[in-house]
């Protein structure tokens, strides 16, 4: 007997969450002990047009897409997505998060996993925030707030990595000498041959207020290698919420106000911009261009940090802030990590119940920046050998195979838990708006709470 599985996630936005959910698909497609229908949901601003029918993996996943009503109750449901948009349809249901970026996360964050049967954090710096962080739930009592409970995790966290495909994100051979346009565009529009490679959104926030801390970036960036001789450049490949050109725009207006302020410097190194959407290919290539010397991130938080593993995964040197969901796959020895110190997240990124008060990420310190840059610069050749050693371990260790064995495993543990009679339901589908999205998220109604660890 086939066990019915239900999927909800953004599979077909250009967005992190759909790139770890539709690794979870192609992990379990192949069972043929499951029968699965996928719920594609928004997310926020995000482009919802990934899949592709002509590509045969994208199809199986595209014929799976049901509208989630008038459905057999499924043996297992699996919600991927952020913990106060969980449901629980099934019999057994599994939420899988990034969290936040953040030391803490919210009560509604608690409350969503604990109304499901597992969940899974992809990173132990995801799994530990969730762990760690709990509330007083109070009520007044005679005109007097007393202590009634705790909101608290109760429900099991595991720590399931995301999937790279190392079938694509891997050491290409002489990619420098390949003839293919893209190659050629980067290589058209960039002279220097040392290239400092930043991927990431640039979100909403001012100075050193934007999630990814790219303006922070681009500023030590110019300040470390102004007014020198052969300087390397700066590639963003990068975009605010969409790929229009009114957001392209925007982006060069950020960067010219970072520029601006280094008017009295007699030279700059140049910054380049990739504005647009890229094929998984396309960005593997982009990770082993020779001109490409080092992945650069100076972010808050990451839940895992993507685009840095898949750069590790291309033997590709990475300088990054050395806090939150990347040091799963990084470390001082075999990547250069930048020094800072977690600060209160700024009032004006607040944004219940995904960023809370009180919470703190990691703000780097602008004099390492300056001080790790010069030093990758320098020692780069000694630094791409300590790369190609991480790069071997992470296509083992946070590759798509490994993710896909260990999922499964998890699978099995489960299926002889669930009984066999199913009954009716419709899962009902909030609007999911993306972190960082001007529109909450469907509210959950709290006691009071105060924070306590």
């Amino acid at each position: 007997m086939k066990r019915q599985v239900l999927m909800c996630a953004p599979f077909n936005t250009r967005s992190g969450y759909g790139d770890h959910a539709r690794s979870i698909f192609y992990s379990i497609m192949d069972r043929e002990d499951f029968e699965i229908k996928c719920v594609d949901v928004r997310w926020g601003e995000t482009p919802r047009n990934h899949l592709d029918p002509k590509i045969p993996k994208h199809k199986r996943l595209l014929d799976t897409f049901i509208d989630g009503k008038n459905i057999q109750q499924p043996d297992i449901y699996i919600d991927i997505r952020i913990p106060n948009e969980f449901q629980t349809p099934a019999k057994f249901n599994i939420g899988i998060t990034a969290g936040v970026e953040t030391d803490v996360v919210s009560p509604e964050f608690i409350m969503g996993c604990n109304k499901m049967n597992l969940n899974i954090g992809t990173s132990k710096f995801t799994a530990g925030t969730f762990q760690r962080c709990q509330y007083d739930q109070t009520k007044e009592v005679n005109g007097q707030q007393q202590k009634v409970g705790t909101v608290k995790l109760e429900r099991p966290m595991a720590v399931l990595s995301e999937g790279i495909d190392t079938s694509i994100y891997k050491p290409i051979k002489d990619a420098g000498k390949s003839d293919d346009p893209f190659k050629k565009k980067i290589y058209d529009m960039i002279d220097e041959s040392f290239v400092f490679l930043h991927v990431g959104q640039w979100g909403k926030g001012k100075y050193g207020e934007d999630r990814k801390n790219i303006a922070v970036m681009i500023k030590t960036f110019l300040q470390a290698f102004a007014n020198q001789p052969s300087p390397p450049a700066l590639l963003l490949k990068t975009n605010g919420a969409n790929f229009s050109h009114l957001d392209k725009s925007d982006i060069i207006k950020k960067i010219e106000r970072e520029k601006d302020k280094f008017k009295s410097a007699d030279s700059l190194p140049n910054i380049y911009l990739l504005h647009g959407d890229l094929t998984l290919e396309q960005m593997a290539l982009l990770y082993n261009l020779p001109k490409i010397k080092a992945m650069l991130s100076c972010t808050h938080g990451e839940g895992f940090g993507r685009p840095l593993a898949e750069a590790t995964c291309c033997d590709l040197p990475v300088v990054a802030t050395g806090w939150s969901g990347q040091m799963d796959f990084l470390n001082s020895k075999q990547s250069v990590l930048i020094e800072g110190e977690l600060k209160p997240v700024p009032k004006s990124m607040i944004w219940k119940p995904i960023l809370v008060e009180p919470s703190k990420w990691f703000c780097a310190d602008e004099s390492d920046i300056i001080r790790k840059l010069r030093f990758f610069k320098k020692n780069h050749k000694k630094l791409k050998h300590q790369a190609k050693i991480l790069g071997q371990v992470n296509r083992g260790k946070h590759s798509l195979g490994a993710m896909k064995k260990e999922f499964n495993q998890i699978l099995d543990n489960i299926v002889s838990q669930i009984p066999e009679t199913p009954k009716p339901m419709s899962l009902k589908l909030p609007k999911l708006k993306k972190k960082g999205s001007k529109t909450s998220p469907a509210k959950i109604k709290l006691p009071k709470l105060k924070k306590v660890t």
